[in-house]
């Protein structure tokens, strides 16, 4: 169990990539003190934690609700995330011209930290392994998320703007490798069951 919640983590890890959200994390908190980057950081996390919870506990039924199947889901799933990670390969930005404030905080939790990526594998996470393992990996996957944002401008100093646009690259590439894997491995289970 704890071997596949280490997975669970690894791959929602690089499909939230919480680097990417520095810049807009920054622009949001510039000026301010620690305490109040520390307060900006856990609500956008706690937004992301809503939203992930949401469909790690209710996704499966509303889906049944919905007639939707879980190959579907996995197909459908992988070309989202394919789409995603192809655009942070690109180095095109999901969300442009931010807002000020609690609302482009609310944006950061959600859909940059946690968008239809996350969402989608989440899912297709409890239909696979089941909820507990997913449910271990989601703390530390938030608790981490939490931590970058809070030491956004250590990481901006160390790595720059460019490092971080290569980390998001890089972490776009693994991406669309996750992504291909569940295509692929949709389209076989739709196959088996014809």
């Amino acid at each position: 169990m704890i071997g596949e919640a280490g997975k669970i983590f690894i791959a929602l890890f690089v499909i939230m990539d919480p680097f990417g959200s520095i810049p807009i994390f920054l622009l949001v908190t510039e000026g301010k003190r620690s305490e109040e980057v520390s307060r900006a950081a856990g609500y956008a996390v706690g937004v992301a934690a809503l939203v992930l919870f949401f469909f790690l506990f209710l996704g499966e039924p509303l889906f049944r609700l919905l007639r939707i199947e879980f190959t579907s889901l996995r197909i459908g799933g992988g070309l989202v995330l394919g789409l995603l990670g192809m655009e942070l390969v690109l180095g095109k930005s999901l969300l442009r011209g931010p807002s000020q404030g609690s609302s482009a905080l609310a944006l950061i939790g959600t859909p940059m930290l946690t968008g239809p990526g996350v969402i989608v594998s989440t899912m297709i996470f409890v239909k696979t392994y089941g909820y507990l393992p997913t449910l271990l990996a989601s703390f530390p996957l938030l608790v981490s998320s939490w931590v970058v944002l809070r030491l956004s401008s250590f990481f901006h100093r160390v790595l720059g703007k460019e490092g971080i646009e290569i980390l998001s690259r890089v972490m776009g590439l693994l991406l669309v490798t996750i992504a291909v894997d569940l295509v692929m491995g949709g389209i076989r289970e739709a196959l088996e069951s014809a």
